[in-house]
């Protein structure tokens, strides 16, 4: 009998501890932080039932977060030099929208648009070490005119007519004079670069 009642006292003492921890301090206050984040930010509700404040705050939280993402990157995606970095964009535009639209659940979209930068970080990492890696993830340069001389299959290959090579000549190498162009190459970005004789 003894050992019953010092069981049972011991089981209240344990519920006792219990209790005070969740009704603590520490632990009220988080449940508050929460519930007011949580109504603040319109998680869980249907994204037909976000109201303009809560999507506004949504944008106005990933407008920060996607910054503060791309940064942890670097600067190239931003300029687009490949497709490489324009997919990049394209990819973490679109995760990051269905946070905003409240399709997706908020901190899982924005915890995915930070692992996609992470990963084309280590990408750019690995192919600036490796020139065959580099190859395959951002693609290599083609030569479409050399001394003068077009290379048509090379053009028809990178979808590049004579008169969009007549375009870039005028636009970027400032002549119309295709027998002054020593070398013109489809860069990886897309964009034709031309060196003169």
């Amino acid at each position: 009998m003894p050992c019953d009642g010092f069981s049972r006292k011991r089981g209240f003492e344990n519920r006792y501890a219990r209790d005070k921890a969740s009704h603590g301090d520490t632990i009220l206050p988080m449940n508050a932080f929460w519930n007011s984040l949580e109504i603040f930010l319109g998680l869980g509700v249907q994204p037909k039932d976000l109201t303009f404040v809560q999507i506004s705050v949504r944008g106005i939280i990933v407008f920060l977060a996607t910054l503060i993402i791309v940064r942890l990157g670097h600067k190239r995606p931003l300029a687009q030099k490949t497709p490489f970095d324009a997919i990049l964009l394209v990819i973490l535009a679109s995760v990051l929208a269905r946070a905003i639209n409240g399709s997706s659940a908020f901190f899982a979209t924005l915890g995915g648009g930070l692992v996609l930068v992470l990963l084309h970080r280590l990408f750019a990492y690995l192919a600036f070490y490796s020139h065959k890696f580099g190859i395959l993830v951002k693609g290599e340069p083609d030569t479409i005119v050399r001394d003068g001389e077009c290379d048509f299959e090379m053009m028809r290959r990178n979808h590049v007519s004579i008169h969009d090579l007549e375009e870039d000549m005028r636009l970027s190498a400032h002549t119309d004079d295709l027998s002054k162009i020593r070398v013109a190459r489809v860069e990886r970005s897309g964009d034709i670069s031309f060196i003169k004789k």
